[in-house]
């Protein structure tokens, strides 16, 4: 899916905001645009709508041209699945009826399927009132399948949940992309949806893409704006390769090595995401024994970058071939360890986020 789109929009305080984009959005999987409140995050997904029309856009979707400088596919056709930050339903309709308003409903076996992969069977009955905020979310992610979409957009559908309701929303969205064969296209400003979420990240910043790439790459860049606050960190993508059922921990294996983990309830061959942020990972010449660090792997430093503050620093390191890891560390200890690029260490990690 390739998007070109440039657009302008006055602002109510005076002014004028510019969106101005030239990405490939992958066929399959979870795009994550990511970026602060006004950065255009919103915009991109209206001008792919339809709901917005930019100065000039082109819009290329499985082959289909949707918009360029002679061709405008209205918003009806475009065949899109829209999860807005509030679920949008009808109050006076049961959630049954919700999924089939002022649509086609497709076949019975579709509604099933989405009824099952959203879990919300036992919600049909219920009226949008009688519902929590996570449920009303399903319920409308649900409806949006119904649609059968050549692409779904999602504009920070967790934004207006607590907590607990985000955890009891977030394991179905992970699962979309094992059921959709479209693009999906999710917008949010949190580093912990990006982390667990996107296969690829798009980071826009006053109406520009100043960063894109897989997640593994841009959860560890400083082009990604939150690194710079201390949320530095890598995604590694590990399967459970064993269970330590004594200690209640799991053997987590990727490309170039292997952690312990606590057991995530997953059986042995499962796929999970584990997040390792920098401030977790400490560095040492030499493997003690008497710790209560469980995960030390052999490193080797690749280059030491300045942080914005002047007391620490960031290393960037190698594990085996292709792994990264990075470790923010004093710029004392960095002296006094003798860090260098190409320098041999052992990464202690100390404490590992499963992303499942």
């Amino acid at each position: 899916m390739h998007v070109r789109i440039a657009y302008a929009m006055a602002q109510p305080a005076g002014g004028e905001f510019r969106l101005e984009v030239d990405v490939e959005i992958p066929a399959r999987g979870i795009t994550c645009v990511f970026g602060a409140s006004g950065s255009g995050k919103s915009t991109l997904l209206r001008c792919l709508a339809g709901l917005d029309r930019p100065q000039s856009a082109w819009i290329k979707v499985e082959g289909e041209i949707w918009q360029d400088e002679t061709r405008l596919l209205p918003t009806h056709s475009r065949r899109i699945g829209y999860v807005f930050q509030d679920a949008s339903l009808l109050p006076h309709l049961s959630a049954r009826r919700n999924l089939h308003y002022g649509r086609d409903p497709g076949s019975d076996a579709d509604t099933a399927d989405a009824v099952k992969l959203l879990g919300i069977d036992h919600l049909l009955d219920k009226n949008p009132r009688q519902l929590s905020g996570g449920e009303r979310q399903r319920v409308a992610l649900a409806r949006a399948l119904l649609s059968r979409p050549r692409l779904l957009l999602l504009d920070e559908p967790l934004s207006a949940l607590d907590v607990a309701r985000k955890q009891e929303l977030l394991p179905y969205l992970q699962r979309l992309p094992e059921q959709l064969d479209c693009p999906i296209v999710y917008v949010t400003h949190s580093p912990d949806e990006v982390a667990r979420l996107a296969a690829h990240v798009l980071v826009l910043d006053e109406g520009r893409c100043v960063a894109r790439g897989s997640v593994t790459e841009l959860m560890a860049s400083r082009q990604l704006p939150v690194n710079a606050a201390g949320e530095s960190g890598v995604v590694l993508e590990t399967a459970i390769a064993g269970l330590d059922a004594e200690w209640n921990l799991a053997k987590a294996e990727f490309a170039d090595g292997s952690m312990l983990i606590p057991d995530p309830g997953v059986t042995a061959g499962g796929l999970i995401r584990l997040r390792i942020l920098a401030r977790d990972i400490s560095l040492s010449h030499a493997v003690e024994a008497h710790s209560s660090i469980l995960n030390r792997l052999p490193a080797t430093v690749l280059r030491i970058e300045e942080s914005p503050d002047a007391a620490m620093c960031m290393v960037h390191l190698q594990v085996g071939e292709n792994s990264r890891l990075l470790s923010r560390v004093s710029r004392k200890s960095a002296r006094r360890l003798k860090l260098a690029p190409g320098s041999s260490i052992f990464a202690e990690i100390k404490s590992v986020a499963i992303l499942q």
